[in-house]
């Protein structure tokens, strides 16, 4: 049975801070499977594998970029209980949590019990991934005497309220004290006057971007978690086109400790290096940023 610990922060230096609005292009986006995944230290027996594998098949399927937690199986415990659950990633990056509020349910969804979790042992959750995991629920945390029995029960995130999960702007400390005033409320209005984010959905969109010195090609980016959850992110492969659907570049950033808070929006640049730059002149009069695969 694992337990969890908070995981410590570190701050990153932004490669610059000026902000532009530009404009960024919506993809379709159609439902996905996830892979089955397990954690590196699980032992896991031929038949109960069979039955993971049983369970994960019978899930539904979700849209790009969601985060999701599917309950399995409830099991009494030392006067609580163990809920064993489905954590599914459909970002196209690995993603970490850290301390997350979970709800057991009832079938009419009145919740009978809550706990806090430190998400540091499940680890990274792979991309496009269902990884099983299991939560001790103590005496303590029962919040009725009526316990479901058999499968009339689920497991979900606690939600938060309105004022908690309102959409806005999470600036790094470095680019708090290097941006003017007047940049800090233009980005503010930036986010403010997008379209809302679906639950549990991240994406990207492109505000700036242009050469810079030695040839290297610069894009600031929106960063956007529209789930109630902090995620980390490790590495960020990006494509850039230009408005003739020519790839300007294209490369993979390497992150450490880079978290976005849940519903905000972080602002981040990515520099490529002249060698990844695949087109000298484009045409900026449209452009977008995108991961490969969804484009």
């Amino acid at each position: 049975m694992a337990l969890f610990s908070k995981k410590k922060k570190t701050q990153q230096e932004p490669n610059a801070v000026t902000v532009e609005e530009s404009t960024m292009q919506e993809h379709d986006q159609e439902e996905v499977d996830t892979v089955l995944s397990f954690h590196p230290d699980w032992e896991i027996e031929p038949q109960e594998r069979f039955v993971y594998l049983y369970h994960h098949q019978q899930l539904p399927k979700l849209k790009p970029n969601q985060v999701s937690i599917s309950g399995i199986n409830l099991i009494d415990y030392e006067e609580g209980f163990v809920a064993i659950a489905f954590l599914r990633n459909t970002l196209t990056k690995p993603i970490r949590f850290e301390s997350v509020n979970l709800l057991l349910l009832d079938g009419e969804g009145n919740p009978f019990a809550k706990s806090q979790f430190d998400f540091d042992d499940i680890g990274e959750l792979p991309p496009l991934s269902c990884r099983p995991w299991r939560f001790l629920f103590a005496k303590e945390d029962k919040l009725t005497e009526t316990i479901p029995v058999n499968d009339d029960w689920n497991i979900a995130f606690e939600l938060r309220s309105t004022e908690d999960t309102a959409h806005h702007l999470d600036l790094d400390s470095t680019w708090e004290n290097k941006m003017s005033p007047a940049q800090h409320e233009h980005l503010e209005q930036v986010v403010k006057n997008l379209p809302p984010l679906s639950t549990g959905e991240v994406n990207f969109m492109g505000i700036e971007a242009n050469f810079v010195q030695d040839g290297a090609f610069a894009v600031t980016v929106l960063i956007r978690n529209g789930s109630n959850n902090n995620i980390q992110l490790e590495q960020i492969p990006l494509i850039v086109e230009d408005d003739d659907a020519d790839v300007i570049c294209q490369g993979a950033f390497q992150l450490s400790d880079f978290e976005v808070k849940a519903n905000t929006s972080k602002p981040w640049t990515f520099i490529f290096p002249e060698e990844l730059v695949q087109k000298q002149e484009p045409n900026m009069s449209r452009w977008k940023v995108y991961p490969p695969s969804q484009n």
